[in-house]
């Protein structure tokens, strides 16, 4: 199944912060764009939507950001 047009209304504009998938966006590879929505899966095409960065650099930020548990 491909997009069907009714991705507009969940879509997700760029943000203030360090990183779309940091803020909580996901992005769609049918659809095309970023959603901001619940679950891992497209509203509107039904395909698994990327939850974090696939390239290099991008995911060494990703890991920079990410707070290590303190030790007690």
């Amino acid at each position: 199944m491909g997009c069907r047009g009714i991705c507009p209304s969940y879509r997700a504009y760029r943000s203030e912060g360090p990183s779309r998938y940091a803020c909580g966006q996901k992005r769609c590879q049918i659809c095309d764009l970023f959603l901001k929505c619940d679950g891992n899966l497209c509203p509107c095409c039904g395909y698994r939507l990327r939850t974090k960065p696939r390239g290099t650099k991008y995911k060494e930020k990703m890991r920079a950001m990410k707070v290590a548990p303190s030790v007690r």
